[in-house]
């Protein structure tokens, strides 16, 4: 479990960025992404250009979800991926196929890895990165994401009537819209400060 602490999977990103030569970027995580999204911000937010996550809030999940999973996952991938179709509804045969290739070891490590998360209200108070929150309302993280955007001084939420994790996941033709208006949001305030920060230094005209 330590192996998969929030912080090394930060790290993780971290890592692809640098063999990419890539200073700066926008980050987009989902579900597990957006517990890294939320990692970003208190352990390396000054990589990245603005924030995007999906279906997650930036608080401790219940153990009890937790070891509700991790039961599935010690019967194997089959009956995890049984469940999920049974509350979820049928999954597309692509989507299946790389779910039932996943190693359940180290998706249960992965579950018993340390959050990392405690205290975080007052980081998100200080986080200065333009947040974009999506989720949907049928989903459990919705509420905790609710409560999560009141703490974060730049960030908005975005929800989704009727839309559970699995569905919010499938739902692009809904989230793409928001996110690329908000990405060229970002871009136009940079710009503006960008301009800003010409005039200063030209001094008056």
């Amino acid at each position: 479990p330590q192996a998969y602490a929030l912080q090394h999977r930060v790290e993780d990103v971290l890592a692809v960025l640098d063999a990419l030569q890539v200073d700066n970027a926008h980050y987009l995580g989902y579900s597990m992404g957006g517990r890294i999204g939320f990692g970003i911000a208190k352990y390396h937010p000054e990589r990245f250009f603005s924030l995007i996550i999906g279906v997650m809030h930036p608080y401790e999940s219940s153990p009890e979800s937790a070891e509700a999973r991790i039961a599935l996952l010690q019967q194997g991938m089959t009956a995890y991926a049984a469940d999920a179709e049974t509350h979820q509804g049928p999954m597309a045969p692509e989507r299946k196929a790389r779910l039932l290739a996943n190693d359940p070891a180290a998706l249960i490590a992965s579950l018993q890895a340390p959050r990392g998360l405690s205290g975080i209200e007052q980081l998100l108070l200080d986080l200065t990165l333009p947040c974009l929150l999506y989720v949907g309302e049928a989903d459990s993280f919705y509420p905790g994401a609710q409560e999560g955007v009141k703490y974060m001084p730049n960030a908005r939420l975005v929800s989704f009537p009727g839309l559970n994790h699995s569905q919010t996941s499938q739902a692009s033709r809904l989230v793409v819209p928001h996110v690329m208006q908000f990405l060229r949001e970002v871009a136009q305030e940079e710009n503006d400060a960008q301009r800003s920060k010409q005039r200063d230094l030209n001094g008056p005209v």
